[in-house]
């Protein structure tokens, strides 16, 4: 099945509230766990590529490792740009056949993220592409995106963002964070600032970021078999579930993934010393990204048999 666009995947998943998973990919085995698991599922997809996955296997790998997973399903499935940081990182992944681009101008100052994403929003367009921007700013750290602060999305200036660049969904700040240390005490999220943004963009999809939940059985298992992750925190994954409610139609998973990979490959290597053959560890951590986006499309995302 070819690579679909993000528009009427967004309008039912609003219409009957639940949200699709956008789901970080960077190699072949992450590729197969999660289309995978989708497949069991029959839910609707994005795999979404960071500069980081572009860097490590190349866009063009990337790409027709995607390519290869469509040719043996039928499921509809987005290829998304994620954290685009300029016009041209955008303009390369919409003329190389993405579906979908993010432009991440929510670093600069309000006017300039404005003009960056007009500007991006008027080439996709023209190609047919989807568009996601940022306004707020999450803090945390993942690949080259960074920020030691949060700033949440002001309502008013949302409603304004939108109408005046033309996006078609919108990455708010409402108490996510990139990267696996989320919280230090009680995790909340800002539930009344994402009822008003809903109010005030009624039937808009909008995008929830850094929205791990950082599952503890992985960090202790990564820990027991020589990791240091420390004292990681997500976000609950009931706050993901109830967002879905409120006209959040997309939220990124990323950090879970590489956990749930590690933890077992990290297993395998300590129990199995004497082995060096990559598929020997290789197997059982796609196995667990296969479970780990099985169990988010099912019981977090409530995605399934909305194909």
């Amino acid at each position: 099945m070819p690579l679909t666009g993000p528009r009427e995947m967004f309008a039912r998943a609003y219409k009957e509230g639940y949200a699709v998973g956008a789901f970080n990919v960077n190699n072949m085995e992450i590729i197969q766990g999660i289309m995978n698991a989708a497949t069991e599922e029959q839910a609707p997809l994005i795999l979404q590529v960071s500069a980081g996955a572009r860097k490590y296997a190349g866009q063009t790998y990337i790409v027709k490792l995607i390519e290869a997973a469509l040719a043996e399903s039928d499921l509809p499935v987005v290829l998304h740009l994620d954290h685009g940081a300029n016009f041209e990182i955008c303009k390369d992944c919409i003329d190389g056949g993405f579906t979908s681009v993010m432009i991440d101008g929510s670093h600069l100052p309000y006017e300039e993220n404005i003009a960056l994403t007009k500007r991006v929003v008027e080439y996709a367009h023209s190609k047919g592409v989807w568009v996601e921007a940022e306004l707020g700013q999450l803090a945390g750290v993942e690949e080259d995106v960074s920020a030691e602060v949060s700033v949440y999305t002001d309502p008013d200036q949302a409603v304004d963002f939108v109408q005046r660049t033309g996006c078609d969904s919108l990455a708010i700040a409402i108490g996510t964070s990139h990267g696996a240390y989320k919280f230090t005490g009680e995790a909340k999220l800002d539930f009344d600032r994402l009822a008003t943004i809903t109010k005030k963009l009624p039937d808009y999809p909008l995008v929830l970021h850094g929205a791990s939940s950082v599952p503890q059985e992985f960090v202790k298992m990564a820990n027991q078999y020589g990791g240091e992750i420390g004292s990681a925190q997500g976000v609950p994954e009931d706050l993901l579930r109830k967002s879905a409610t409120f006209g959040v139609c997309k939220i990124n998973i990323d950090t879970d993934i590489r956990l749930a990979m590690t933890a077992c490959i990290r297993k395998h290597f300590v129990e199995n010393p004497a082995d060096f053959d990559p598929r020997a560890y290789l197997k059982p951590a796609r196995e667990a990204v296969k479970n780990m986006v099985q169990h988010k499309i099912r019981n977090v995302l409530g995605c399934s048999n909305k194909v």
